[in-house]
């Protein structure tokens, strides 16, 4: 117990991704894929979650031989029975691995093409350093042209220079974690300027070690210079948290006001690939909830 307690303390986001491949391995079959989905699901309902967009990565699973209709029928069956059962609606998006090549990447995009009902958008993650965003335009315009939308990780371990990369190479919709755009104030103004959302996984950042402390998280700073921020989990079963446990103990250590937690729980949804009348029913629930 004690060595499997150490190979979660890390040091890096490679140190952290050895050891998510490793797990990995325990996803063999379409029932494994359905049986993790389910239980993340049922983890986050009694959460207050309504809606949820959940990456995944094919290429690590199929170079292990498992068949990717098998990896998208398993989520996406559990993310069906999720809207019936536990009233979450949900999307599914496909990241691809920065660390491995483009031409891997745009291989894995022909073979999801069948699955265009199944998956909203595309996305980058994985090792960011040494693997800018712009090493996937061709594959992000590609993506875009069969009607996907994009995504990026950017600006994590990266800095600025990798944000305006996935703005203006992959042209993305949202940018996932983003908290080093502070360190650029064109970049502020422009995310500011033009409402691009950012999803800020502030658990993540501090088991990775972005941000030493979470009293140290640039979340307020972000949010207070303007920036449209969202708080969600990353591998959370790695980092110590859920949706819940993120905004729970961020707001307690940034002394977030209610008032500000609920702009981040809308921002949430304005920032999601839903329709707008179900962005309108869920804010609509804020509302509420803020009257009270």
């Amino acid at each position: 117990m004690e060595a499997l307690r150490k190979a979660y303390d890390f040091t890096s986001l490679q140190s952290f991704l050895d050891l998510y491949y490793h797990g990995m391995e325990a996803l063999r079959v379409e029932r494994d894929y359905y049986d993790l989905t389910s239980a993340y699901l049922r983890r986050v309902q009694p959460q207050g979650v309504r809606h949820a967009e959940i990456f995944f990565d094919p290429q690590a699973h199929v170079k292990r031989g498992v068949e990717l209709s098998a990896v998208v029928r398993g989520i996406s069956s559990a993310l069906a029975d999720g809207r019936r059962d536990l009233g979450i609606t949900s999307q599914l998006i496909m990241c691809f691995l920065r660390d491995l090549s483009a031409e891997s990447a745009m291989a894995t995009l022909e073979a999801a093409l069948p699955f265009k009902q199944e998956i909203v958008g595309v996305g980058l993650d994985s090792a960011e350093l040494g693997n800018p965003p712009s090493k996937f335009k061709a594959v992000f315009d590609r993506a875009r042209a069969e009607g996907f939308l994009t995504v990026a990780h950017a600006g994590e371990e990266g800095g600025p220079e990798y944000v305006w990369e996935a703005l203006d190479q992959l042209k993305v919709s949202r940018v996932d974690h983003g908290v080093r755009s502070l360190e650029d104030p064109n970049l502020v103004a422009r995310l500011r300027d033009e409402r691009i959302p950012l999803t800020v996984c502030p658990l993540s950042n501090v088991r990775l070690r972005v941000v030493p402390t979470l009293a140290a998280h640039p979340l307020k700073r972000m949010m207070d210079a303007g920036l449209m921020c969202t708080v969600n989990s990353d591998d959370p079963a790695y980092f110590g948290g859920y949706v819940g446990e993120n905004f729970r103990e961020t707001g307690a250590a940034l002394a977030l006001t209610r008032a500000e937690l609920l702009d981040l729980a809308r921002n949430s949804f304005e920032a999601s690939f839903i329709d707008d009348g179900a962005k309108r029913r869920y804010l609509a629930e804020i509302e509420e909830t803020s009257s009270e």
